[in-house]
């Protein structure tokens, strides 16, 4: 074991889940962020573990091919991009080797047969400036300035800043005139301690198409020189920003100024957005088109933050469906319908399930706004309205029945990070579509999603990345499925990560004057890591630590016990009951539930 405080000169051989570079010394791992794959570096041991710790780069010795400058200046602060220091090229190799080891070793799928039927990962041409959306927190320096920015890595400190090469250039503008006029004005931003001040975020949103940009100020109703106790609750203290000498007319001047609105969010919670939200210039809403559909844009709605990448997601999802014109298709977590509205232009029937009521608003709006008629929307978790749709169905036609409603040809999935509910899952088994379309942002729940489906008759027939989100390590996955006998590869647990030439990576090539695609021979792999101890299983311990670690925050076993329960994972019967009856449990925090979230998805254990 190592001990806190040792500098060891390492070489970096591998790259982990979060983008840090691995190491080994004598068979100790360490784990160093900023550190890229093919660095030599020196490194101090921060926190020491019996077989592996968490280093901090002292010094590169030796650069290696893969290290690049990052454009951003704060890049290496900021919690946002933590790969823009790696090649866009090795990225995508990174990305591949993520999805693609995360479905064999966490799905226990056999590695030769995933080479098999692994697509090459689609990148971006020009990955920058690509994020439709940005979400700005507002804050005091030390010196009791406004500042504008981004969180630090897994903290809530502001890095002050006003640009983010990711998103739209509109950004610095807007940001710049909020940020001075709050300064000129003496409005104070929100203390997330005290729970006074006025503005707690900036919203902004453009659509890529229209040219349409939209700003929603988050501020805190009941700050604002009392200006919430004049109002009441009617609404009328959101006046008090419309009024601050000028700041509508001064954002209104923007290019492409559609909609300008603040959301009231009085609760001390890490939530950005308030439900209440009130326009003050403008129109409530903008718009933009992604695969010949106009969506309207809620400051609310969920739509996709990179249309460029998001079209050609669609399109490879549309392919995977393999419509013809006369399909029932269902679409679950559809958020605004943009997936299903989609493939209702290919289809015979969509319905799509989507549990925020206000998505399902804008779905319905989307499809009258786009003239099609034969969708149709659910409000409620996937996970009871499937389930309540088949049982009503199945009830009326008889359990032979056939019918296009109980047997759909296709079904797609596009739930959240955590993955598909079990009892969604059972229920898309019992109706037994031809294919199954899955789209996925977290690969990790995706292989053990796609382990259950395969057990219950389904083959993976292609799983494609798609680089959604370039300098970050989050990739998106869609992944086609069809009914038939498991293949006998496909069932086959391996208990070892093999890596193998995946042959191409679309869409990029250094320079973009090389061909489209490019032969690459993958190094990264896992194989000669021991990794048993922090890869698909963690103890509590070491889940306190890692929390503690990244965050500062102290959490108890009840604490991961609960948020282990919300993943659907296993947990012992002593934990998460009260003492007796009448006692009541302490909730664990949302601040505290993501920083453990961190961490089960750091272990792969979701």
């Amino acid at each position: 074991m190592k001990n806190k405080g040792d500098i060891f000169e390492v070489e970096i051989t591998d790259i982990g889940n979060d983008g840090e570079g691995i190491g080994k010394i004598d068979g100790y791992t360490l784990f160093i962020k900023d550190a890229v794959i093919g660095d030599v570096v020196k490194a101090k041991i921060m926190k020491a573990k019996k077989n592996y710790a968490y280093a901090h780069l002292e010094e590169v010795v030796k650069r290696s091919e893969y290290r690049v400058e990052a454009k951003c200046p704060i890049a290496r602060q900021c919690g946002g991009c933590q790969l823009q220091n790696m090649s866009y090229e090795r990225e995508l190799l990174y990305k591949q080797n993520k999805v693609r080891n995360n479905i064999v070793r966490l799905g226990g799928f056999d590695a030769k047969f995933v080479d098999s039927i692994m697509k090459p990962i689609i990148g971006m041409d020009e990955p920058w400036e690509y994020r439709n959306k940005a979400q700005f927190p507002v804050g005091c320096d030390k010196n009791g300035n406004v500042v504008t920015g981004f969180y630090a890595g897994r903290t809530h400190s502001i890095i002050p800043t006003t640009a983010c090469h990711i998103g739209v250039k509109e950004n610095e503008e807007i940001m710049e005139i909020i940020r001075s006029h709050m300064e000129e004005n003496k409005i104070a931003p929100y203390d997330e301690v005290s729970g006074k001040g006025l503005v707690r975020h900036v919203l902004i949103r453009k659509g890529f198409t229209s040219g349409e940009i939209m700003v929603c100020l988050v501020i805190n109703y009941r700050a604002g020189a009392g200006s919430a106790k004049k109002a009441g609750n009617d609404g009328a203290s959101v006046e008090y920003i419309a009024a601050q000498k000028g700041l509508v007319e001064k954002l209104s001047k923007v290019k492409g100024m559609t909609s300008i609105s603040v959301s009231i969010n009085t609760e001390k919670t890490n939530v950005i957005m308030g439900l209440e939200i009130h326009t003050i210039y403008g129109k409530d809403t903008i718009s933009d088109t992604l695969c010949g559909l106009e969506f309207e844009i809620s400051p609310l709605s969920f739509f996709q933050v990179n249309p460029v990448q998001t079209k050609k997601l669609y399109e490879q999802a549309i392919e995977y469906a393999g419509l013809t014109g006369k399909e029932t298709v269902w679409d679950l977590y559809c958020g605004i319908g943009t997936i299903t509205l989609s493939m209702a232009k290919a289809a015979g029937r969509v319905y799509g399930i989507e549990v925020i009521p206000e998505a399902i608003e804008d779905a319905k709006r989307n499809a009258l706004r786009n003239g099609i008629t034969n969708a149709e929307f659910y409000c409620g978790k996937a996970e009871e309205v499937l389930p309540k749709f088949y049982d009503k169905k199945r009830s009326v036609a008889g359990s032979t029945s056939d019918g296009a409603e109980l047997r759909p040809d296709v079904i797609v999935v596009d739930p959240p990070r955590k993955g598909c509910d079990a009892v969604c899952l059972e229920t898309m088994l019992k109706m037994q579509p031809e294919r199954i379309v899955y789209v996925s942002c977290d690969s990790a729940t995706l292989a053990r999603d796609l382990r259950i489906l395969a057990d219950g008759g389904y083959e993976l027939k292609a799983v494609r990345p798609c680089d959604m989100f370039p300098w970050t390590v989050h990739v998106e996955t869609v992944v086609q499925l069809s009914k038939g006998n498991i293949n006998k590869g496909s069932s086959e647990r391996s208990d070892a990560v093999k890596a193998g030439d995946f042959g191409v990576i679309s869409g990029y090539s250094k320079g973009n004057k090389a061909p489209e695609t490019t032969n690459v021979k993958i190094d990264f792999s896992l194989e000669n890591l021991d990794l048993s101890e922090l890869r698909g299983k963690a103890t509590y311990e070491q889940i306190k630590d890692y929390v503690r670690e990244q965050t500062g925050f102290r959490v108890s076993a009840l604490y991961i016990s609960q948020v282990k329960r919300k993943c659907g994972l296993e947990v012992g019967e002593s934990y998460n009951k009260p003492k007796s009856e009448d006692s009541k449990q302490p909730q664990c925090t949302p601040e505290k539930e993501e920083a453990i979230m961190q961490a089960l998805r750091h272990y792969g254990v979701i």
